[in-house]
C-alpha cells in the first residue's frame, strides 16, 4: 500500500499513548487503518518529565499499531499540550510599498513573519499564529483580505506559545523512539477538528477536552479559532481525590471512578454502598456511592468552573462572542456520568458530548469513536489534509492557496517567494519550517 496517502497521528497523553493510523477513503472520509495505545508513564500534566519511560511507552504503542495495521510506520505527527501553553492577542501591521498592487498572499506572510519576531519570555517558543480578521486602511472586519487594494495592512492575531524545553523533550522521545517527526499541533486544535462541525465553529463553540492531566479548551467563533487554553488539571485529580478520600489505592480510585462515579451527588441513595476488596488478608471496605460523588463533584465543579473562567475571558458575555452552540465536551473525562448536565448548570450553556465519529467512515470500530480519541483522530485529519495540500502545491504550481486558515497553516518568509522559473516549491507551512530547525537542532544534540 501506498505510504504517501496514511498519516500517523501520536497522541502523547499523561495516561495514555495513542498511535493511530488513518487514510482517506474514496468518500473523503477518514478510515482508521490500526490503532495502538500504551500507558504513558514518564508524562505528568501534559509534559515530558522521564524521557526513558516516555520513548518505551511511545514504541509499545506503535508497535501494537504496526501489529493491528500490518505497516511499518516512520513517521508521526505529535500533538503537543501541557500546562506550559498559554495564548495572547497580538495586532500587527505592514505598510505597503505599492498600493495600487492589490495585496496577495507575500503580504500577509510578511505579516505573520512579523509577528514571529516578537519577544517572548526566555523559553518560549511560539508554536502557531493564527490571524483573526485584517483591517485594510483602516477599513475593519476584512475576512479575507486578499485581492484588496490598500497601503496599510493590520491583523489581529491569536498566539500560541509553548516551553522551548518540553517542545524540545516531546521530540526527543519521537526521534530516540526512531521515528521522524513530520510534525507538532497544538491538541486542542486537533480535537476540535475531530470533533466539531462547521456549523458549530461558525455559530460560536467552546471545546472542553478532559484529558486525564490537562483539560485543553478552544473556542471557536465565526469558523475562527478565538482563544484556546491548557488547565493543567484533568481526570487524574479525581482519582487521586478518591484514593485520598477513601484511603483506597490508585488502582481501585480510577475503577471506582469508571464504573460507579457520578458528577451529580444527588443521584445517589443513601444506602448504596460499594465493598472494596481490602489488601492482602485486611478487612475490605465499605464505601457508599454518595460519598463517592461528592468527591467526584468538588473535583469536577472546580475543572468546569476553571474553564468558564477562561470562556468569560474570552468575551462570551458580549452580544457579539455569543457562544450559541455552547460547550462540547470530548477527552477520556467526558465519559463521567452526569458531567453534561453538571457542565450546563454551572455555565447555563447548552452542552453535548463530542465523538470523533464526524469525519470517519461509517464502518469504523466502535471503539475507535470514543471521545478518548478524539485528539489522536484529530491529528491524522490534519496531517492527512496537510499531506493533500502539499500535493495540490506540486500539482497547481504556485498557484494561490489560501493562506493561514485555522489549521495553524503558516506561511513562507519574505525571502523564499515563488519564482516562475523554478521547479515547484510547495509553500511550506511555519510548522514544517520549524520542525526542520528543530530536527537539525536535534541532529547537533547528539
Amino acid at each position: 500500500m501506498e505510504q504517501k496517502n496514511i498519516a500517523v497521528g501520536l497522541d502523547i497523553g499523561t495516561t495514555k499513548i495513542v498511535a493511530m493510523i488513518g487514510r482517506k477513503n474514496d468518500y473523503g472520509k477518514m478510515e482508521i487503518l490500526g490503532i495502538g495505545k500504551s500507558k504513558s508513564l514518564g508524562v505528568h500534566r501534559g509534559v515530558v518529565n522521564n524521557i526513558t519511560q516516555t520513548i518505551q511507552s511511545i514504541q509499545q504503542a506503535i508497535q501494537d499499531a504496526e501489529v493491528s495495521s500490518g505497516m511499518k510506520i516512520t513517521d508521526v505527527v505529535v500533538g503537543i499540550a501541557g500546562q506550559h501553553i498559554r495564548s495572547l492577542q497580538h495586532s500587527d501591521y505592514i505598510t505597503r510599498n505599492d498600493s495600487e498592487v492589490v495585496i496577495d498572499e507575500d503580504d500577509i506572510d510578511r505579516l505573520c513573519n512579523q509577528v514571529h519576531k516578537l519577544v517572548m519570555l526566555p523559553g518560549e517558543e511560539i508554536i502557531h499564529v493564527l490571524p483573526q480578521d485584517f483591517k485594510v486602511d483602516g477599513q475593519a472586519e476584512v475576512k479575507e483580505p486578499i485581492g484588496m487594494y490598500g497601503g496599510r495592512l493590520e491583523a489581529n492575531f491569536h498566539v500560541v506559545v509553548g516551553q522551548v524545553s518540553s517542545i524540545r523533550n516531546i521530540g526527543r522521545c519521537v526521534k530516540s523512539a526512531g521515528l521522524e517527526l513530520s510534525g507538532i499541533t497544538l491538541e486542542p486544535l486537533a480535537s476540535a477538528n475531530a470533533v466539531l462541525s462547521q456549523e458549530e465553529k461558525e455559530a460560536g463553540v467552546a471545546l472542553i477536552d478532559i484529558g486525564g492531566g490537562t483539560t485543553d479548551l478552544a473556542i471557536f467563533k465565526d469558523g475562527i479559532i478565538r482563544h484556546t487554553a491548557v488547565i493543567p488539571f484533568g481526570g487524574n485529580v479525581i482519582t487521586e481525590d478518591i484514593k485520598e478520600g477513601c484511603s483506597i489505592i490508585e488502582k481501585q480510585a480510577e475503577l471506582l471512578k469508571i464504573k460507579f462515579g457520578s458528577a451529580w451527588p444527588g443521584e445517589n441513595k443513601d444506602n448504596e454502598i460499594v465493598s472494596i476488596p481490602g489488601l492482602r488478608g485486611r478487612e475490605p471496605k465499605e464505601i457508599t456511592l454518595k460519598n463517592l460523588s461528592k468527591i467526584i463533584h468538588a473535583r469536577v465543579v472546580e475543572i468546569v468552573e476553571q474553564v468558564y473562567l477562561e470562556i468569560k475571558n474570552y468575551g462570551h458575555e458580549e452580544q457579539k462572542k455569543k457562544l450559541i452552540a455552547g460547550i462540547v465536551l470530548t477527552g477520556g473525562g467526558s465519559q463521567l456520568r452526569h458531567l453534561k448536565q453538571l457542565a450546563e448548570y454551572i455555565t447555563g450553556m447548552d452542552t453535548r458530548v463530542g465523538y470523533p465519529n464526524e469525519h470517519l467512515a461509517g464502518d469504523s470500530d466502535s471503539e475507535t469513536t470514543s471521545p478518548m480519541y478524539a485528539t489522536a483522530v484529530g491529528l491524522v485529519m490534519n496531517s492527512l489534509e496537510s499531506k493533500e495540500r502539499s500535493l495540490q502545491m506540486k500539482r497547481s504550481m504556485g498557484a494561490t492557496n489560501t493562506v493561514a486558515d485555522q489549521h495553524g497553516v503558516e506561511p513562507l518568509g519574505e525571502d523564499e517567494s515563488i519564482d516562475e522559473n523554478e521547479t515547484p516549491k510547495e509553500r511550506k507551512r511555519f510548522f514544517d519550517k520549524w520542525a526542520e530547525k528543530f530536527k537539525e537542532f536535534l541532529d547537533n544534540a547528539e
